[in-house]
């Protein structure tokens, strides 16, 4: 009988949830691969590089994809003929493991679990606990699927019941637009339909564990309703036009899969679950012999992309850009910074808000007036780095803060990812301000541009604390300029109709 030690458990854990942190799966980078030499869009072409480049400089480097390392989930099959050599519970074990990766000092992790959710949102330090849904099955084998989900893709879930005559199709359809590209488009999009509420979220969030295999599909044609679904989404979706970054362009997603269950005859349940372009997750079974062993992948896996980003770029100095200099700037635009420029997320903005309104001042160190406000929260640096892999964060989640400290700091302009709402935009242009978007999906990129970090404000916040950096050449395109004319919106807008004048191909 098959005997499972705990530390086997707990050593797999952490080595899968580390290996996921900086290697791709194989089939994502064959599938994006595919869609940057196919794609015609210069904008969303340069973001796609940028994305490939940055994820061969983490596989090369053992540094993470993305800043935000995920929530950790666990899907675990637990063979009903085995033992376990071990007191602790199944989630005290994964814990464990989570804690020693997210800890490691040779490649530390983000850790971005708040807890209690609501109230102090005190992080918990460590990354812990992890979603674990267990089921029974026959065997003597433990199967365990990993994945870390960025709070990105994560926050744009979406989830109905509709009625049983109504199009799954249609629904989608109607929900991508409206979920943004703080998603970090191109990736994948888990469906599920049928059985209960959480059980279509359930399936929704393990089909997104599935091989990319659509060109495959289309290849052989579907087999049932539910193929013939995933291609129709594949091609609808990506005929909207949002494409990578929502900046506009051929490829939005890459895949679509879709998990179903029996269902209520009154009642259609549909979840929608999208995976961000760090998309991590892997699976390994024990069997009692020892932990799990996990092949890296050849380097060849990866694509020769010469990326320029000198190239047609408008370099700026942050340290003496004016008001007047940014007014001249244009949507799409692609501009290199260097220069300071300070850093702060929700938490941050909320108590800056607070301050303000109660009239005191402002922290020591953090004056806004004719400077530049980078939406991020970084990985702690290891070795001889001043700061670990720093991408951009959603910066929707900040639109509720921008109006009042644009009209009292005199900030001229912030740096994220995804597109802004109305009242962010009309905020933008009636304060003559800007806003810049860095690629999500490329955090260690961006990281090789900022080459000082110290510590300003709000030390007790740990990775949402506001910092100051001192960046050389960062990339970055305009999103919003001072007119508020966003790239979001006229970017799809423009592919949207060029796709639609596309010839259908007969394949």
């Amino acid at each position: 009988m098959t005997r499972i030690r705990e530390e086997d458990l707990i050593a797999s854990v952490a080595d899968a949830l580390q290996y996921i942190s900086y290697y791709h799966p194989p089939d994502y980078l064959r599938a994006l691969t595919a869609a940057y030499e196919a794609e015609e869009s210069p904008a969303a072409k340069d973001a796609m590089a940028q994305i490939l480049i940055n994820s061969r400089l983490c596989a090369e480097g053992h540094r993470p994809i993305c800043q935000d390392t995920g929530i950790v989930i666990a899907f675990v099959k637990v063979g009903m003929g085995l033992q376990w050599d071990s007191r602790r519970s199944l989630q005290a074990l994964i814990d464990e493991g989570v804690r020693r990766a997210y800890t490691d000092p040779s490649n530390i992790l983000r850790a971005s679990i708040v807890d209690p959710p609501i109230g102090g949102r005190r992080n918990t330090g460590d990354n812990t606990p992890a979603i674990v849904h267990t089921e029974l099955v026959p065997g003597e084998t433990l199967e365990v699927e990993l994945a870390a989900k960025g709070g990105g893709s994560e926050n744009k879930a979406r989830f109905a019941i509709l009625n049983p005559s109504a199009s799954v199709v249609d629904w989608v359809l109607e929900q991508l637009p409206s979920m943004g590209a703080g998603w970090c488009p191109p990736g994948i999009l888990g469906l599920g339909i049928g059985g209960s509420a959480e059980k279509a979220m359930l399936m929704a969030k393990e089909a997104l564990n599935a091989p990319i295999d659509i060109h495959a599909l289309k290849a052989r044609g579907p087999a049932d309703a539910i193929e013939a679904m995933r291609l129709e989404l594949h091609e609808k979706v990506n005929a909207l036009g949002i494409g990578a970054q929502g900046l506009g362009g051929l490829t939005t997603v890459l895949d679509v899969h879709i998990r179903i269950f029996p269902t209520h005859a009154a009642s259609l349940p549909v979840a929608l679950i999208p995976n961000c372009a760090a998309t991590r997750h892997c699976r390994f079974t024990l069997d009692g012999s020892g932990p799990a062993q996990l092949d890296p992948p050849k380097l060849d896996t990866w694509p020769q992309i010469t990326w320029d980003a000198a190239a047609g770029a408008r370099r700026v100095d942050l340290n003496t850009v004016t008001r007047g200099e940014i007014a001249r700037w244009q949507p799409g635009e692609r501009l290199l910074l260097s220069g300071k420029l300070l850093t702060g997320r929700d938490a941050a903005h909320k108590r800056l808000i607070e301050l303000i309104e109660r009239g005191e001042p402002l922290p020591d160190g953090v004056d806004l007036s004719n400077r530049f406000l980078y939406y991020v929260g970084p990985v702690d640096p290891i070795g001889d780095e001043v700061v670990g892999p720093a991408g951009p964060t959603t910066s929707t989640r900040m639109d509720k803060f921008t109006e009042r400290l644009l009209a009292a700091t005199g900030l001229i302009g912030m740096i994220g990812k995804a597109e802004r709402g109305p009242e962010a935009i009309d905020a933008i242009r009636r304060h003559r301000a800007v806003y810049l978007i860095a690629v999500g999906g490329a955090a260690y990129l961006v990281s090789k541009a900022i080459k000082s970090a110290r510590l300003v404000a709000f030390e007790d916040l740990g990775m949402e604390a506001i910092r100051e950096f001192e960046v050389e050449d960062m990339p970055v395109t305009v999103a919003v300029d001072t007119e508020g004319v966003s790239v979001h919106e006229t970017g799809p807008r423009q592919w949207r109709s060029r796709i639609a004048e596309i010839p259908i191909r007969v394949e």
